[in-house]
């Protein structure tokens, strides 16, 4: 790709960017949020057709027109949200599209030996052809779409952040499987916000930042500063920073909890000014213990002090104990993504917007504004429309309804999901600085470095019991990882 130009009206997207890729070869892709990786990458994949640049494609002039032109070519793009038909089976998914047909008809047999062979030549013969794809776990589903484009003949593949829902097991053996297409000659661009994966799986990286390449070259032999200097355009010094932090009073008691199937037993206590982090595989429950203890899940037995009060309360009455929760699912759960910027931030505490207990819509942005300068969103005024931001910006947004409520307990569950690492430093410095200020902070995530560079404190979880959490300095990744697949 050559001099790629892309504007959408006055926003400029991509401003002459370059690319390149070998067959064989993995080329990882890597930027903040809104560098223009998708934007290009759907160039690439004939979704938008670029303003100015050229591509070829093993030398060959090549500009589709349609995404399915450019399958024809031999590109395919494998997006962070699969595109499957789940009431399908395995074999007419493979094939959607590209069905072998005689005289008008479907040929069944035909079609289940061709999904066999993409199959195979993943190294999953095991998978049966006629399985509806609605019964399959996640790892096998992302399978099946990779197995489609290696049907229709791909030579580029594009993964876009592959592993975001996948567990510690599933990312190896997609590892394990990347590695085996670039050995039948197979080029792969490979997009993730995970710097770790990067540097295990990819050969060469290219950073986009502004819409623009600055940098590239071969990962083995670039440090991961190195990485994120390229993608924020400065040097972050520290990503995880630490103020002086006096843990006070016990604010969150949750003694032997269960609930409706999961947590299973779990028990912790969480103070002021800490920062206490819950690790565990994908499905242990630690999702399920925050939504119990804030009052979205039925609780079975045990019980939840929050300072003087004692048992089960609903979100709104853990609201006003000054309990606030941020969901992993922010598209669907943690925010009204037709609403604006201001509706987002302020709908949990209006009062103080108004007279008479009106809201003022001039106050409201006022107080709004305050929060778009401290977590530094990214947007054209509070009035526009959350979901039009970036997946970084809209996380700023579920963090900043918490510091406008200005709540004393923090839950946040997965916070930095699927956001660039500039956003990621930005949020670990408002923790830290709500932690120094005496705030208590419960935070899931399944990214091992965060738990260990943010807690003060780590339990972990497994198969929906809670394990006694333990100093930082007690830990490594190795240890927990032990811990939370029940092999320690």
């Amino acid at each position: 790709m050559h001099g790629i130009r892309k504007a959408f009206g006055a926003t400029q997207a991509l401003a002459g960017v370059d690319l390149r890729v070998e067959a064989g070869q993995i080329l990882a892709l890597v930027g903040e949020n809104g560098a223009g990786k998708s934007t290009l990458m759907k160039v690439l994949s004939g979704a938008h057709l670029p303003d100015a640049g050229g591509m070829e494609l093993d030398g060959v002039p090549y500009r589709p027109r349609t995404p399915n032109e450019a399958r024809q070519a031999g590109v395919a793009m494998i997006y962070q949200e699969l595109a499957l038909a789940p009431h399908l089976s395995v074999a007419e998914n493979i094939l959607l599209g590209m069905e072998p047909v005689r005289y008008g008809f479907t040929r069944r047999s035909a079609m289940r030996q061709k999904a066999v062979e993409a199959l195979r030549q993943l190294g999953r013969a095991d998978l049966a052809p006629d399985t509806l794809v609605e019964s399959l776990p996640i790892a096998d589903r992302q399978l099946v779409e990779i197995a489609r484009a290696v049907a229709v003949g791909c030579r580029l593949l594009v993964l876009d952040e592959p592993t975001s829902s996948l567990t510690h097991d599933d990312i190896r053996h997609l590892f394990a499987l990347v590695r085996r297409l670039k050995e039948q000659g197979h080029a792969i661009v490979y997009i993730s916000h995970f710097l770790e994966e990067v540097k295990a799986i990819s050969d060469r990286f290219t950073v986009l930042r502004d819409g623009q390449s600055v940098g590239e070259g071969e990962t083995p032999f670039t440090p991961t500063s190195r990485l994120i200097e390229l993608m924020v355009g400065r040097e972050v010094k520290d990503l995880y920073p630490r103020s002086p932090r006096v843990p006070g009073d016990v604010v969150l008691e949750v003694t032997e909890l269960a609930g409706q199937g999961k947590p299973v037993r779990a028990s912790l206590a969480l103070r002021k000014g800490e920062v206490l982090g819950l690790a565990g595989l994908v499905g242990a429950g630690r999702t399920e213990l925050l939504r119990a203890v804030f009052g979205l899940a039925a609780v079975r037995r045990g019980t939840v002090r929050v300072g003087a009060h004692v048992g089960a309360a609903s979100p709104a009455r853990r609201w006003a104990q000054g309990v606030g929760m941020v969901s992993e699912d922010r598209k669907t759960e943690g925010l009204a993504l037709t609403l604006s910027v201001t509706d987002n931030t302020t709908l949990s505490r209006l009062q103080g917007l108004g007279p008479l207990g009106l809201v003022l819509p001039g106050r409201q942005a006022e107080a709004t504004r305050r929060w778009i300068d401290a977590l530094q969103i990214k947007c054209r005024d509070p009035h526009q429309p959350v979901g039009d931001l970036s997946g970084g910006n809209q996380q700023k947004v579920a963090v900043g309804r918490l510091l406008h409520h200005d709540v004393d307990v923090l839950l946040l569950d997965e916070p930095t999901r699927g956001i660039d690492v500039g956003s990621k430093a930005q949020i670990y410095r408002v923790i830290d600085d709500l932690a120094a200020r005496g705030k208590a902070i419960l935070m899931v995530s399944s990214y091992l470095p965060e738990l260990l560079g943010v807690c003060d404190r780590v339990a972990v979880m497994c198969r929906g019991e809670l394990q006694p959490a333990r100093p930082v300095g007690d830990l490594d990744e190795h240890r927990i990882m032990a811990e939370a697949t029940g092999a320690a």
